[in-house]
């Protein structure tokens, strides 16, 4: 299939399968998202081999480059030292990109901002259906906004493209009707809230610390806050400033593990009952959003999970140990973070185990707050 076919049938494929909203089909089916790729790029196909190269594997590069999956095309900031190790820009999936305009709901005549441009394929979906006059997005990386703007004009759309921190925003042409961040939050920025018109749309992916993202469509009044609820799950890199990098071991742990750490038992696997379960680490990170972890493997398939507050006061390990009906736990510092973790997933067993779209997000000048079904029913903290 040509490029132009390959096009049509990506969009008569998010259309069949809900994803598209007719009215962004046009843009779908005219922005070539082909032009917005480099050469290489990376993407996970099974059992093919990664990394594609276009002026080696031409016809694989465009199947993928229409494909319904996510592409790498930065690794570490643009490090050039030969190593990859985490992917920092991308061209989010499809369905994912198809999926957050719905959620934004914008339409002509809105004034929009982007937070994070990537390829700037997705602001060429905003400038085809709104006017490029209506369209800002600000990326951090010069080259990779350098490449963006080149890309935009290149296939005929010439929204303002900032390179910036996104996390200020764009004062410039606030206030805006929609923000849209294609890159994932702590926090929802202060400034995004000023910019955005009373009744205005903030549009996000939200990374808590623990694990578990979800994209929040807010609504913000006019005394300086948004409220809303999350619709859906996703996974994007996080914005970077706002990027956690934990404290060594070694400055939780006074000399080797067990360190002055009590020991006690727990019936509640944290592999079975938490790593595989999306919405149990949405809901233990809303509960508990100082507290992070880390898992090493041993023996046949156990693992250790590890548990440290932000505040570098406390640490906790688990081991889960397939078979087992009970499991070890060692706990040092102020605070029983273990303990902590097993209460809110119990809480969230309690409540039927709900999914992310019966949490919301109020967020404001007294910080953020999360809730389950309504604002009046606030996530309990723990710590």
């Amino acid at each position: 299939m040509t490029p132009e076919e390959q096009r049509a049938a990506l969009a008569t494929a998010l259309t069949d399968a809900g994803s598209l909203p007719a009215e962004w089909a046009p843009a779908f089916n005219s922005v070539p998202r082909h032009a917005f790729l480099p050469d290489t790029i990376w993407t996970d196909e099974g059992d093919e081999d990664p990394e594609c190269s276009r002026s080696e594997e031409p016809e694989r590069w465009m199947r993928l480059a229409y494909s319904d999956l996510p592409i790498i095309t930065q690794w570490d900031d643009g490090a050039d030292d030969g190593t990859r190790s985490t992917p920092t820009s991308s061209a989010s999936m499809p369905t994912v990109v198809a999926e957050m305009l719905s959620d934004l709901d914008a339409e002509p005549g809105h004034r929009v901002l982007e937070i994070g441009t990537g390829t700037g394929y997705n602001a060429a979906l905003l400038a085809h259906r709104l006017g490029a006059e209506m369209v800002s997005t600000v990326e951090v990386d010069a080259q990779v906004s350098a490449r963006a703007r080149t890309a935009l004009r290149g296939a005929g759309y010439a929204p303002e493209v900032v390179c910036g921190d996104g996390s200020l925003g764009w004062g410039v042409r606030a206030p805006y009707d929609r923000i849209m961040s294609t890159v994932s939050l702590r926090d929802i920025p202060a400034a995004w809230l000023a910019q955005t018109r009373p009744g205005g749309v903030i549009v996000s992916p939200v990374s808590p610390l623990f694990g578990g993202g979800a994209i929040v469509r807010l609504t913000v009044d006019g005394e300086g806050a948004a409220s809303g609820r999350f619709t859906r799950s996703s996974a994007f890199m996080v914005l970077r400033q706002q990027r956690y990098e934990g404290e060594p071991v070694e400055d939780y742990l006074p000399g080797d593990w067990p360190g002055d750490s009590e020991q006690s038992w727990t019936k509640l696997d944290p592999e079975a009952a938490i790593g595989d379960d999306w919405p149990a680490q949405f809901a233990c990170a809303l509960t508990l959003p100082d507290v992070y972890y880390r898992r090493n493997g041993f023996g046949e398939d156990g693992w250790t999970w590890w548990l440290f507050d932000t505040a570098v006061t406390s640490w906790a390990t688990v081991d889960s140990v397939p078979g087992e009906s009970r499991f070890e736990v060692r706990q040092s510092g102020p605070r029983n973070l273990w303990d902590e973790v097993e209460a809110a997933w119990r809480w969230w067993d309690d409540q039927g185990r709900p999914g992310f779209d019966r949490f919301g997000l109020t967020a404001g000048r007294e910080g953020h707050t999360a809730w389950l079904d309504s604002p009046e029913n606030p996530v309990p903290r723990q710590g």
